[in-house]
């Protein structure tokens, strides 16, 4: 598995350090020996499918193809040496041309003016951003089973390049893992004389592999978009509104534990970094907090971490409580040594206070305080700076206030307004809050759309 993951990350980003055409002929040779053509296969459509996410199977078929065929031509035995580099020489002005099958990028044009090694290195660091709405569904068993009768080889190519694309910010191993499961419960179900009953027996068998799945392709999107240290605050504001009644103290622990299983784990290429790391985090997240909610000590019932973990974060925010009202920090304090921790809390108090507001409009707020700070602290009068700019920064948790009286606002604002007009704008708004006021909500696509 090791190997085949030194493979993926060659194949998906050449890094800048270029050790010598032979270095990277011989290591491209070594893994399509060990691996097998097929598998070798397999895994470059995952990994580019990955780099990809929105490329269309075509696209991504053509690529295979041509990283296939080079790594089988240059990788014989008695091959010129220089077929390698001759190969991928041809691959890259292939990439450059008017008419390329290739899947599109908009920064191929300027990889293009660029020559020789330069121009391969530009091409290979090209990716598309990930999806922020997987599109993957997973049809029914009949639509399964006849798919991949009809054409098994072209069944599970297209299954690889969809799942891989919707999910391809889950780290390597833990897709590599689904998917290798997925497409064996197919091939064995679908020629079971009793298809029904094998396909429940092996979708509850990969069900925390499925749930790793999700759960890692979502916490690692959120890791990419905010970093290490929003994406503490993220989580502490996620774990304070589902218990307001825990203190800063209790829950920071947390949230800075499982940002940091997030850094160690997204990009490893660690079988079980991802599993193991967040199973740990579970078991520390409900010896700490089961004895104090009951809806946490109900999510780590059960014997598996993994779905323990998924509980807790689909947990709904709790009713907002009673709490005496927030004490702004000092500006000294917020221009001191510990003037984000500072911020955090005070917004972590916020949020514990305001539990229905969603983490779209808490992520603002704390990129705004920290543009605050980074532009009062500096100046000749922060003190007065922060008076002016704090006062109003946090009116904004009022937005959700407004929810339940959508409509009657509309119709007050509008009141020439059709019927249909007001259904489609509350329809829209609608969408945003099932997409956006949820835990888990996409951040670049939420952000977008406030």
């Amino acid at each position: 598995m090791r190997a085949a993951l030194a493979l993926l990350l060659l194949l998906a980003a050449v890094h800048a350090e270029h050790r010598g055409k032979a270095y990277v002929r011989d290591k491209v040779c070594q893994e399509f020996k060990t691996l097998g053509k097929e598998n070798f296969r397999t895994l470059t459509i995952i990994a580019n499918s990955r780099k990809f996410s929105n490329a269309t199977f075509e696209e991504i078929s053509h690529l295979i193809h041509e990283i296939v065929s080079l790594a089988e031509t240059c990788c014989a035995e008695g091959a010129n040496p220089s077929c390698y580099d001759d190969g991928s020489s041809a691959l890259s002005a292939k990439s450059c041309g008017e008419d390329s099958p290739f899947p599109a990028h908009p920064g191929t044009a300027g990889c293009c003016t660029q020559k020789g090694l330069e121009q391969k290195l530009c091409l290979a660091a090209l990716r598309h951003p990930p999806q922020q709405l997987p599109r993957y569904l997973e049809p029914s068993n009949e639509e399964l089973c006849q798919a991949f009768k009809k054409d098994p080889k072209d069944f599970a190519d297209r299954f690889l390049h969809e799942y891989a694309s919707s999910y391809g910010q889950a780290p390597l191993p833990v897709l590599m893992g689904s998917t290798r499961t997925f497409l064996s419960m197919v091939s064995t179900c679908c020629i079971s004389p009793t298809p029904t009953t094998c396909f429940l027996k092996e979708k509850l068998e990969r069900k925390s592999l499925s749930l790793l799945t999700l759960m890692s392709n979502r916490v690692c999107s959120r890791f990419t978009v905010y970093g290490k240290d929003k994406v503490t605050f993220s989580y502490l504001t996620s774990l304070a509104q589902k218990m307001p009644s825990a203190s800063f103290e209790d829950l920071f622990p947390l949230a800075e534990d499982a940002a940091e299983v997030f850094s160690q784990c997204c990009d490893s290429v660690d079988e079980d970094c991802m599993q193991k790391k967040l199973s740990e985090h579970t078991a520390k997240a409900c010896g700490a907090l089961s004895a104090r909610d009951k809806r946490f000590a109900d999510c780590c019932e059960g014997k598996n971490l993994l779905q323990n973990y998924f509980c807790i974060s689909a947990l709904p925010p709790a009713p907002s409580p009673k709490l005496p009202e927030v004490q702004e920090p000092a500006n000294g304090q917020l221009c001191g040594e510990e003037g984000a921790r500072q911020a955090m809390r005070y917004l972590f108090e916020q949020a514990r206070r305001h539990t229905s507001v969603p983490d779209t409009f808490l992520s603002k707020l704390y990129d705004a305080s920290k543009t605050v700070r980074a532009e009062c602290c500096s100046a000749k009068d922060p003190s007065a700076c922060l008076d002016s700019k704090l006062c109003g920064l946090y009116t904004e948790l009022n937005f959700l206030d407004f929810k339940k009286r959508l409509r009657e606002s509309l119709m007050r604002a509008m009141p020439d307004a059709s019927p249909e007009l007001l259904g489609q704008l509350v329809g829209q708004r609608a969408d945003f809050a099932s997409t956006c006021c949820g835990p888990n909500s996409p951040p670049l696509y939420c952000t977008s759309q406030v």
